[in-house]
This record gives structure tokens, C-alpha cells and sequence, in this order.
């Protein structure tokens, strides 16, 4: 590998940290949103206004720059490095599968970009809970991304896919302790 192949792919790496970053605080600030409206009037604009502020920073400032650059150099990557010729042989089955999650995480991204316009809107479809469901999608796409570039070949699909069950098994057993654990401190509070 030339030293201009691995610029190009420290910086694709620190673009796809840059934009995960947004992908997974995004989330947070639309959860934080939705359950502004359940604050007094005045409260409630104040808080709103300033999260429209702040998503629409992170969003346009981070988070879409980030897909950006990160799609441009990953692409000068698959094809500066060669990688392109073996995605449809068997020693490129990790990496045909990492680009279908890529897209997928496009699809995300671009999903969580609808939402966000919506809450802009005053539109709010989701509640928070669907929101912290939806936050967690993101970390599923990094492991399962992360751990088929580093191990590739010695990953078994079915032990991924095991793997993976267990994670979304573990996240939502969390999300619903921490649903419960903040449902019994509001009713403490009433």
C-alpha cells in the first residue's frame, strides 16, 4: 500500500467517526424534542427552539458533511486499493456484505433526515420510546460494519447473525428498564 492510500483511508476512517457521531446524537436531540412537549407552554418553546438550533447544526454541519466525505473517500478507496475486483468473489463475500450495509446505513441516515424535518415541522409521529429504539439502530450498523472489516474471513455469518440477536436482545431489555425505571421516578415526582 502507498502512502496516499493510507491517507485516504485515515481520513475516510476519521470522517465515518465524525458522521456516527452525529448519527448517534441526532437521535438523542430528536428524543430530547418530542418530550419537550410534554413541558409547560413557555418551557416547551424555549426547549424546542433551542434543539431546532442544535439539530440543524449538527445535522448540516456535522452529520451530512461527514456522509459526504466518508462516501467519497470510501469509494476512492474501494477503487484506489483494488478492492472493487473482489466483491463478487468468495474472499469479498465480508466486503459485498459491509457495502450492503453501507447502504442500509444510508437509508438510516437519510430516515432519521426525514424525521428530523418532520419534528421541524411541529410534526411529531414518533414517541420517545420509538426514538430510543431507533437510536440504537445506528450502533447495530457500527458493530456489524466494524467487525466485518477487522475479522472478514473468520467470521462466521450464522455466529454474526447470532451475535447480533443478542445485542438487539440486550438493547431492548435496556430500553425497557430504563422505560420503567423513569415511568416510576415521574410518578414519584407526581
Amino acid at each position: 500500500m502507498t502512502d496516499s492510500y493510507l491517507y485516504l483511508k485515515a481520513i475516510h476512517i476519521i470522517f465515518v467517526v465524525t458522521w456516527f457521531a452525529g448519527l448517534f446524537y441526532m437521535p438523542r436531540l430528536l428524543i430530547y424534542n418530542v418530550e419537550a412537549n410534554e413541558k409547560p407552554q413557555e418551557i416547551k418553546e424555549a426547549l424546542q427552539s433551542q434543539f431546532r438550533l442544535m439539530m440543524k447544526r449538527l445535522w448540516y454541519g456535522i452529520t451530512w458533511p461527514s456522509a459526504i466525505i466518508t462516501l467519497i473517500f470510501g469509494l476512492t478507496i474501494l477503487i484506489k486499493g483494488g478492492w472493487w475486483a473482489m466483491v463478487f468473489e468468495p474472499q469479498g463475500r465480508w466486503l459485498l456484505i459491509k457495502l450492503i450495509l453501507v447502504i442500509l446505513l444510508y437509508g438510516y441516515h437519510l430516515h432519521t433526515q426525514k424525521i428530523f424535518r418532520q419534528q421541524l415541522k411541529g410534526v411529531f409521529r414518533y414517541s420517545s420510546q420509538q426514538l430510543r429504539l431507533w437510536n440504537e439502530v445506528a450502533t447495530l450498523f457500527l458493530i456489524s460494519i466494524v467487525m466485518l472489516v477487522v475479522v472478514k474471513q473468520s467470521m462466521s455469518l450464522l455466529w454474526g447473525l447470532v451475535g447480533i440477536a443478542l445485542l438487539i436482545l440486550l438493547l431492548m431489555l435496556a430500553i425497557r428498564i430504563y422505560k420503567s425505571i423513569r415511568t416510576k421516578n415521574l410518578n414519584q415526582k407526581d
